[in-house]
């Protein structure tokens, strides 16, 4: 049967989201997004990321069935910011099938060049800011939330089509027995007292405080990072519906500022991995999800270290440390058993020797971002 790959119209997003399970559904690992959340990411009328950015989606279908999947996204602010013209792909999934995968690109990559972008990178679902990457190493665990996860032969399929690799991101595993050496210990009291550190979570339940304290993240997470490859600061309304979605998993134990005199310069996140339980909602419906967080929240070991970050003027003060020594006590605290610090670019050594050195981490998950040329 022959091949027809067709760009989507604004009313059939369900349909987008819907033919993921085509792929997974016989995966025990993979983790089935909750549609719901899919919908408020696609939602180019409320999500604010698409005021500076369009999105394209395209299916794969043959003999009626749906066997590929691809979105062509612009991101105006990443283009302003790098001063590029970068145009990037996402929410790839495919057949183990060369063809398909190749159309499935072209289709992609005539979208870009009719928007003058001159080279195509991703995955990024739909920017760097979001799930971005393909998993290339470490397929035998599920992903982490807000993580990735894919088999093993789409790295086979973007390659042949030409694309090279951009940028790795590590993962790395952190263990709650391995992490707190005496030195850590030592040196994080001594930074305390020589710089009046302190800690304070961020408060949920004033609503005030909160919209304070969001305000000084947003702050922190643009200056902190601005320097990052790829890196594009959230804009204010961006930053609060971000903000929004992450409150109702959060648990404000792992959610923390380093201050110095009462003012922050660091701020620290790790969420649940929330995808233990997820893994069961097999439908990937809202209800389904809820009732599987309910259950077995209580039965989650793990989190996911996702901001980590100290404003650069007090990079010097050792103020990571701190922070590092905090989260494996509220861990231990809290009977979590592991962690998993993950973005991590592949060269960024002072973040890779941080975690490594003074919480033990080990590198156990590889995620790439490709690129390739348009002519």
């Amino acid at each position: 049967m022959s091949l027809q790959v067709r760009p989507l119209a604004a009313n059939e997003t369900k349909t987008f989201i819907n033919c993921q399970w085509n792929f997974y559904r016989d995966d025990p690992r993979w983790v089935p997004p909750l549609k719901f959340d899919r919908q408020k990411l696609l939602n180019t009328a409320k999500n604010p990321f698409y005021k500076h950015a369009a999105i394209q989606l395209f299916v794969a279908e043959r003999g009626g069935e749906i066997v590929g999947r691809i979105a062509a996204i612009t991101n105006d602010l990443h283009n302003q910011t790098h001063k590029d013209k970068v145009g990037f792909f996402g929410f790839f999934e495919c057949e183990d099938n060369q063809e398909t995968a190749d159309q499935l690109f072209a289709a992609v990559s005539a979208w870009l060049l009719e928007r003058g972008k001159n080279v195509v990178r991703g995955p990024v679902n739909p920017s760097m800011n979001d799930e971005c990457a393909l998993l290339i190493e470490g397929y035998d665990l599920p992903p982490v939330v807000l993580m990735p996860y894919n088999p093993p032969y789409y790295a086979t399929l973007i390659e042949k089509i030409g694309f090279a690799k951009a940028k790795d991101l590590l993962a790395f595993y952190i263990s709650e027995v391995d992490y707190r050496s005496e030195k850590l210990v030592r040196m994080q009291d001594l930074i305390r007292k020589r710089y009046n550190l302190t800690i304070r979570n961020l408060d949920f339940k004033n609503k005030q405080q909160f919209t304070q304290d969001i305000k000084d993240v947003h702050a922190i997470y643009n200056k902190a990072w601005e320097d990052n490859w790829g890196f594009v600061k959230l804009t204010d309304e961006e930053f609060t519906y971000l903000a929004a979605d992450l409150k109702q998993i959060a648990n404000p134990e792992f959610t923390f500022f380093v201050e110095m005199d009462n003012k922050p310069i660091g701020f620290f996140l790790a969420l649940p991995d929330i995808n233990q339980c997820l893994i069961h909602n097999r439908g990937g419906g809202l209800l389904g999800g809820i009732w599987h967080l309910l259950t077995k929240k209580n039965k989650i070991d793990l989190v996911r270290i996702v901001i980590m970050g100290v404003l650069p003027e007090y990079r010097r003060t050792g103020a990571d440390a701190v922070m590092y020594h905090e989260v494996g006590q509220r861990a231990r605290d809290n009977g979590i058993k592991a962690g998993d610090a993950s973005w991590v670019l592949e060269d960024n050594p002072e973040m890779i020797q941080a975690f490594s050195r003074a919480m033990s981490a080990k590198k156990y998950k590889t995620y790439r971002i490709y690129d390739k040329a348009l002519s």
